[in-house]
């Protein structure tokens, strides 16, 4: 495997994080800001530096780069696979009336499947159900195949989101990339760091990812009055204090933050589904638990692994970096120090992860993470 990785700030000149060179049939990893990724000029800067065929667009919360975490810039991470090889294929949402089932459904039955090693998921961030999304690819997934991903961000505005495979970036895509090859050594781990805290309540009425009531009180009357003066930010406010949700039949729980939310309703729409009867408490966190969390992630992604990872894709979620602030790329060394020296690290921070749970292969949508898919061949 063969890495060039360079960023590019806004307004500022390429900066390379590697050596300049020229790569054959790279798949080329753009991730940016959304303001960024809306320019053409940007757009057209980007292909003039790297002209390749197979660039896949993904706006974020913050870009990473090495031990980088960057804003308002354009990261680019071009790989050459030597061994190994992929394939992607790419749908938009609004092409299947939001219904991100399908939409997953028939992605997965369009990717080839012989040999097919690995699944990474870049998805629309702002209204796509992640949970929906992943049962959808996982209907007819072959049990030795496994998910990782992320869903895109829009720093913390949460307006709209962007991602794309050839075209100029748009809203509604959802991307689909297949790794294929005997070589292929790729292990995942995703890991939070939260504390839940407060009563464990009971979500009494939900229609999959829209939570309208808890104990029989309107959802987000009774998370306004956690909030207190906080609430009149929201949903901005909400990636501080998640949701943590104890799904029935489940033995993990799942982390949910709130994507919007609807003041007629009294509802809040969530990144996944968190279905009625499931437990539901408030979460906190520390930057030191954070760290620690990226730190664990690290450590299960590399047990048991064949080789040293030559590469390492990182989604991380958009409230641990506001949480971190300007410790944030503490998290990013803590997983530096687990992997090694010699592996290329990209990736973004995200309005929600995709990853299975230790020791388990089916995967899920996380918030509040530290997600890693290591890959090397």
């Amino acid at each position: 495997m063969k890495t060039v990785q360079a960023y590019k700030k806004e307004n500022g000149k390429w900066k390379y994080l590697s050596e300049k060179s020229i790569l054959k049939n790279p798949l080329v990893l753009v991730f940016g800001d959304r303001y960024l990724l809306e320019n053409d000029e940007v757009i057209k800067d980007i292909r003039t530096e790297f002209p390749y065929e197979h660039l896949v667009f993904g706006s974020t919360s913050g870009e990473i780069a090495g031990t980088n975490v960057l804003d308002k810039s354009v990261t680019v991470t071009a790989i050459e696979f030597e061994k190994s090889n992929f394939e992607i294929r790419r749908a938009n949402i609004l092409d299947y009336n939001k219904d991100a089932a399908q939409l997953g459904k028939i992605l997965y039955d369009e990717m080839p499947k012989d040999n097919l090693k690995h699944l990474f998921v870049l998805s629309e961030g702002s209204f796509v159900n992640g949970s929906s999304l992943i049962a959808g690819l996982e209907d007819d997934l072959y049990k030795k195949v496994c998910i990782t991903g992320g869903m895109c961000g829009d720093d913390a505005r949460f307006e709209k989101t962007l991602a794309s495979y050839k075209e100029n970036p748009k809203e509604g895509e959802v991307i689909l990339m297949g790794f294929y090859g005997d070589t292929l050594d790729i292990s995942f781990a995703s890991v939070g760091g939260w504390q839940p805290f407060g009563p464990v309540r009971l979500i009494t009425k939900s229609n999959g990812n829209e939570l309208y009531e808890i104990d029989g009180q309107p959802a987000l009357d009774l998370y306004k009055k956690y909030l207190g003066d906080k609430a009149v930010q929201l949903p901005q406010t909400s990636l501080l204090y998640p949701l943590n949700v104890t799904i029935p039949g489940k033995e993990n729980p799942v982390v949910r933050t709130i994507l919007n939310i609807d003041t007629n309703k009294q509802s809040m729409i969530l990144a996944g589904d968190a279905p009625e009867q499931s437990q539901v408490q408030l979460m906190m966190a520390t930057v030191d638990a954070i760290a620690e969390g990226a730190n664990k992630a690290a450590l299960y992604a590399m047990h048991n692994r064949k080789s040293m990872p030559q590469l390492a894709l990182l989604v991380s979620c958009v409230g641990r970096k506001l949480v971190m602030n300007q410790r944030v790329e503490e998290e990013i060394e803590q997983v530096k120090e687990m992997i090694g020296d010699t592996t290329t690290i990209t990736g973004f921070y995200s309005y929600g992860e995709m990853a299975p749970f230790v020791n388990t292969t089916s995967c899920e949508l996380h918030n509040q993470t530290m997600t890693l898919t290591l890959i090397s061949e």
